[in-house]
């Protein structure tokens, strides 16, 4: 199906797919936002007045987050009281009756707050993604028996770069250390990953616009592009940054093509490299992704059993997934296909130990 050629039918579109995703994630609140959203659209109402500008924004620019991410930033920041006794975030109820009116008012009322915040891109650090990750992470311990260094492509504020400073539990299964506020609630299919000891000895990203979030600005970002009414992401969120003040990580600004190679030349001997990234390839251009596997697989060919190599993902195939976990590991450049997880990530298919 093609995409409507008129710009505001475009977003409007673009709105109600947004609304049915939020659905069948579990966020009814956004659902019905975003199908408001779409319905003020067509009647021209302030959603139109807001979101002007952004009839052609690209599909992988999410559009749709951005924009609820600034109304849910106001609502932190308590600009926006009416509409927070809806927004389970700043401690309301969304079950006591609809949010859209006082929703409609904040976008009537608060035009020129919002427009420069849509403008920002979604900048989400996703802590449960580290469920999915972890078991990539894990095999690579247990198999090389080495110190992990660690490279984040697409870090954002480089919590999940603290992944084996929280602590994970599954039915039957828990691995991570018991003390941290950071408690990963998760479900593995299958058989569950090895349970390695881990010592991490670098901790480093890129990102093209990196946030502290030990900073109350960047963690308040953070927070703003989580969903309103998912409290437990939020709650995981908010721990993971208390960790983040304990356990220090790099996150520079940088293109992850032009990053990554010194990086990969200069990884030493004695230590198990990890290149990871989590539902971030889309960011990428093409002639991007083409570089960084172009690198990826000169260094890989150049790692030894002292000195391996191991190219971990979590990424969609296709625009909804399945999101598949796989990973290249080197110097025998084995390639597996480790499991499937959630876009949010605590929802984890392993296939093998």
């Amino acid at each position: 199906m093609s995409e409507p050629v008129d710009g505001r039918e475009t977003i409007v579109t673009r709105m109600r797919e947004q609304a049915g995703w939020c659905a069948r994630l579990g966020s009814p609140l956004y659902a019905h936002l975003l199908d408001g959203v779409a319905a003020d659209l067509e009647a021209e109402g302030p959603s139109q007045s807001v979101l002007a500008g952004h009839e052609d924004d690209p599909f992988p620019s999410a559009l749709a987050l951005r924009f609820m991410g600034a109304v849910h930033r106001l609502v932190l920041e308590g600009r926006a009281p009416a509409l927070a006794a809806y927004y389970p975030s700043a401690g309301g109820n969304a079950a006591v009756g609809d949010p859209w009116p006082a929703f409609r008012a904040v976008l009537a009322a608060q035009r020129d707050a919002l427009r420069p915040l849509v403008d920002r891109p979604v900048q989400t650090n996703e802590v449960g993604r580290s469920a999915a990750l972890l078991g990539g992470f894990l095999a690579t311990a247990d198999e090389t028996g080495l110190p992990l260094a660690l490279l984040e492509l697409g870090a954002s504020a480089g919590l999940n770069l603290r992944w084996d400073r929280f602590h994970y539990e599954a039915a039957g299964w828990r691995w991570g250390d018991p003390r941290s506020p950071a408690r990963v609630a998760c479900t593995f299919n299958g058989p569950p990953p090895p349970a390695a000891h881990v010592e991490v000895v670098a901790r480093d990203g890129c990102d093209a616009r990196p946030l502290d979030p030990t900073d109350p600005e960047g963690a308040l970002t953070l927070q703003s592009y989580v969903w309103a009414d998912q409290i437990d992401r939020l709650a995981l969120l908010r721990a993971a940054i208390e960790v983040a003040r304990h356990t220090p990580a790099r996150v520079v600004t940088a293109d992850a093509a032009a990053w990554i190679g010194p990086r990969l030349a200069a990884r030493p001997s004695g230590v198990a490299t990890v290149v990871y990234r989590s539902i971030f390839w889309q960011y990428m251009s093409r002639e991007g992704r083409a570089a960084v596997k172009e690198q990826l697989l000169a260094a890989g060919a150049d790692a030894t059993p002292g000195r391996p190599l191991a190219w971990l993902r979590l990424e969609p195939v296709g625009r909804e997934g399945p999101y598949e976990i796989r990973m290249t590991s080197w110097p025998d450049g084995r390639e597996r296909r480790l499991g499937e997880g959630s876009p949010h990530g605590r929802e984890v298919r392993w296939y093998e130990r």
